[in-house]
């Protein structure tokens, strides 16, 4: 155990009076805060974490993900973890295949039971995290409207959240995504708009009531392509399919649209479908949930900020990218776990283990980062899925880890 002196006892300031102390505080209860505080309790740091919502059951998690040996699963491992992970995988889920805009397909490729990519559902590996925390590890339903340092306080910062309290701190992570609230205090970059915009819909109970779709997907990730448009999902492992039409628009392409009239929606995304394979613009045509938009965009590649006293970044808030490197959920939780193990080995010393971390996932995420905008432009390019089909060739003999994944 590592003795938690390495964070400043709130005892040691003149002002302790202010607001409650919380010797680390991460803002944000998705997968990369989780892991965060999971590493970190285990190195015997004490530990808040603010999550938006209102309980661990507030929303739907979202589908599938690959967890990756070198990142993800290597994050569960310095979690203490990864043998409750591999028993909650999807097995088959690794199947991937690639169709034309007619539902030719191009490639087909059946899941090896390797378990460098394994699959799991984002919920239950958020539960997973959720169940290793100790008890009241999480605050819920808090929600940050502001963040700024303390006067006066080297490296604390006061946290304030809608319900009007406050609390105070001498480690702030911002590990709350893209739209983060942490993120200024560092950089004023924000995220930029990609140039594709996704439509989410879910076909449920595929194999009974949408078997034609339930074929064509196959029993893992799809990337049915055609120059500007793209059809991309995941069979998930309660047999429901959840896809994507993806298409490269204006950024207000998706206001033009009446969101509210789901059969207006579908119609027109099937209007971008003309022309394509029955079975795929059924994923549309029968979707069993409304229409939903998300716009993709990413940090400029290679972000980075000036080391700051007391606060730091990871996952989204600090390099959210495009989808297409299958990398975002990876890479928040190895962010999170290198950020504990950073202030694990340098006891007594805050600001020497952040700028290391930072050093480390600077470089890492600049390098994924240009990949994912790399394979963006690749999967909508006007002669797609050519691209596609041509990288998976000449990866067939190599290492496999930088393979696109479909939307997570």
């Amino acid at each position: 155990m590592t003795d938690t002196t390495d964070i400043p006892d709130p005892t040691d300031s003149p002002d302790t009076t202010a607001s409650p102390h919380a010797p680390v505080l991460i803002v944000g209860g998705g997968l990369g805060g989780l892991t965060t505080a999971r590493v970190l309790q285990l190195h015997g740091f004490a530990v808040t974490v603010l999550e938006l919502e209102p309980d661990r059951h507030g929303r739907t998690q979202g589908g599938m993900l690959d967890i990756h040996d070198e990142t993800g699963q290597k994050a569960l491992r310095t979690a203490r973890l990864h043998e409750k992970f591999l028993t909650r995988i999807h097995q088959g889920g690794e199947a991937m295949r690639i169709l034309d805009k007619h539902a030719t397909v191009l490639r087909d490729d059946l899941d090896s039971g390797a378990l460098e990519r394994a699959e799991i559902d984002r919920g239950s590996l958020r539960e997973l995290l959720l169940d290793s925390l100790d008890v009241g590890t999480v605050r819920w339903g808090s929600k940050v409207i502001a963040v700024r340092p303390v006067d006066g306080q080297f490296g604390r910062h006061e946290v304030e959240l809608s319900d009007g309290s406050r609390l105070s701190t001498d480690l702030l992570v911002g590990a709350d995504g893209a739209w983060s609230k942490v993120r200024p205090l560092l950089s004023d970059a924000t995220p930029e708009y990609s140039g594709i915009s996704f439509i989410e819909v879910d076909l449920d109970n595929a194999d009974v009531d949408h078997p034609e779709q339930s074929a064509v997907m196959g029993e893992g990730m799809l990337f049915a392509l055609g120059g500007s448009t793209g059809i991309l999902g995941h069979k998930e492992s309660d047999g429901s399919l959840h896809v994507y039409a993806g298409h490269r628009a204006p950024e207000n392409w998706v206001d033009t649209i009446d969101f509210t009239d789901v059969e207006a929606a579908k119609t027109a995304v099937l209007e971008l479908l003309d022309g394509w394979g029955e079975a795929l613009r059924g994923m549309i045509i029968h979707a069993d949930s409304a229409p939903i938009p998300r716009r993709i965009h990413a940090l400029p590649v290679g972000h980075s900020w000036d080391r700051m006293p007391g606060v730091t970044l990871l996952g989204d808030a600090a390099h959210v990218m495009s989808p297409f490197g299958g990398e975002g959920a990876n890479l928040a939780m190895y962010d999170g776990a290198e950020l504990a193990l950073s202030l694990a080995n340098h006891p007594g010393d805050v600001e020497s283990a952040l700028a290391r971390y930072e050093a480390a996932m600077f470089s890492r995420s600049a390098e994924l980062a240009q990949g994912s905008a790399d394979n963006l432009e690749m999967i909508f390019a006007p002669d797609a899925p050519r691209g596609l089909v041509e990288l998976f060739a000449s990866f067939d003999e190599e290492d496999f880890s930088r393979i696109p994944s479909a939307a997570q």
